[in-house]
């Protein structure tokens, strides 16, 4: 029925790196559907190697059975079985959300009928074997079956693999930015005691530096803590009570003024400024924003910052720097640890800044945006909702 089998060794079951892949797969099966026992016997001597296991079923019920316990690389499926023959088998298989992705192959002794060939590949069936079957041939075709199936396989534990990996990392940065927290704070306060109490100009200088860069790895740690939340916790909790983001804004506008006393920040207030939010998230973002500005704007211009109330919906913040972004920054802006062209031995932080603020406003409903001005300045706008519903809070 069959003939002689090949023994060509490069018949055998996907690459060298797949079969030796470190990650450990379970193995490729095949289902052999036929109602005679020799059938089967004969088709399974020839497919059966390393790696495969062969399942069997003598008709189409028993089948279906098997496609609900195991997850199959290749059906080679008999046309002519009592009860159920393989057309209405294949019908079957392809109404399962299920099995309706597991490849076909009808085998059939029958003649080469057009109507049939079209009725079994209108079923479903990826290709006819008819019988005799040349056994190199059912070898090569199930061989690709298989190895693709082991690809899928392989590519499916990786990223399996990768997604934990990435998980723990994101949990041990979690971990670590809260555990850098209580001695920073500590030495904060203890630089800030410094700065007050002592007479020597030049240790009050340094306590000051240190002060400064205490706040500034504040700062990194929370922007830390912010990214483990988003990922871990599927984004970041925003608490909404009633407020006036222009006493928000004007609050972390004086403290920017306090730091950078030589640069110009400007602030105009338009419309109604009340609503329901966060108000410590979104007076982050703020702070975000204009500190981007201020790092990368032209010193010889002021920061200018809008917030437009004119909306009955929502509330729209607009900070302006003179300076352009690169065409080929802009794409990945918002993304973490990318948002800019950095250069080496740059220190004014992690690149998490603008990530951090696409999280917080997708987190009130909002949205943000960068744009061109004139081509001689950027502008950052934030748009947030006054109020949403209770069950997208």
């Amino acid at each position: 029925m069959f003939g002689k089998a090949s023994s060509n060794p490069s018949q055998t079951l996907g690459s060298e790196s797949l079969l030796n892949n470190p990650i450990p797969l379970p193995p490729v099966k095949c289902l052999l559907v036929d109602d005679l026992e020799e059938n089967l016997l004969a088709l399974s001597a020839l497919l059966r190697r390393d790696g495969v296991q062969i399942l069997t079923a003598r008709s189409g019920s028993e089948a279906l059975e098997l496609l609900l316990l195991h997850d199959v690389a290749l059906a080679l499926v008999d046309v002519q079985m009592p009860e159920m023959d393989g057309f209405e088998l294949a019908e079957l298989i392809r109404g399962s959300e299920r099995t309706r992705h597991v490849p076909l192959i009808f085998v059939t002794a029958g003649s080469r009928d057009q109507h049939r060939l079209f009725k079994g590949y209108e079923t479903g069936a990826v290709d006819f074997l008819y019988k005799p079957i040349d056994p190199h041939i059912l070898r090569n075709k199930a061989d690709i079956f298989f190895q693709l199936h082991r690809q899928k396989q392989q590519l499916a534990a990786e990223l399996r693999e990768r997604t934990e990996t990435l998980r723990l990392h994101e949990m041990f940065m979690a971990v670590l930015g809260h555990d850098l927290r209580n001695p920073l704070t500590a030495l904060v306060a203890s630089a800030q005691a410094l700065e007050r109490r002592s007479d020597d100009e030049t240790v009050r200088q340094v306590a000051a530096r240190m002060r400064a860069s205490g706040k500034r790895m504040s700062r990194m740690i929370e922007d830390t803590l912010d990214l483990a939340r988003a990922r871990l916790a599927g984004g970041i909790a925003v608490k909404r009570e009633p407020a006036d983001l222009g006493v928000v804004l004007e609050g972390v506008l004086q403290e920017h003024r306090a730091a950078f006393p030589t640069r110009g920040m400007e602030l105009a207030q338009e419309g109604d400024l009340q609503g329901a939010w966060d108000v410590g998230r979104l007076g982050q973002v703020a702070s975000n924003l204009i500190g981007n500005a201020l790092q990368h704007g032209a010193t010889d211009e002021p920061i200018q910052v809008r917030l437009d109330g004119h909306r009955p919906d929502a509330v729209t913040l607009s900070v302006i720097n003179s300076g352009t972004i690169p065409p080929h920054v802009l794409p990945n802006i918002f993304d973490p640890f990318r948002g800019g062209a950095r250069d080496a031995g740059r220190t004014e932080g992690l690149g998490l800044g603008l990530y951090i603020v696409q999280q917080i406003v997708q987190a009130h409903r909002g949205s943000v945006e960068v744009h061109s001005v004139d081509g001689t300045h950027t502008m950052f706008r934030v748009t947030v909702p006054r109020q949403v519903a209770d069950r997208a809070l």
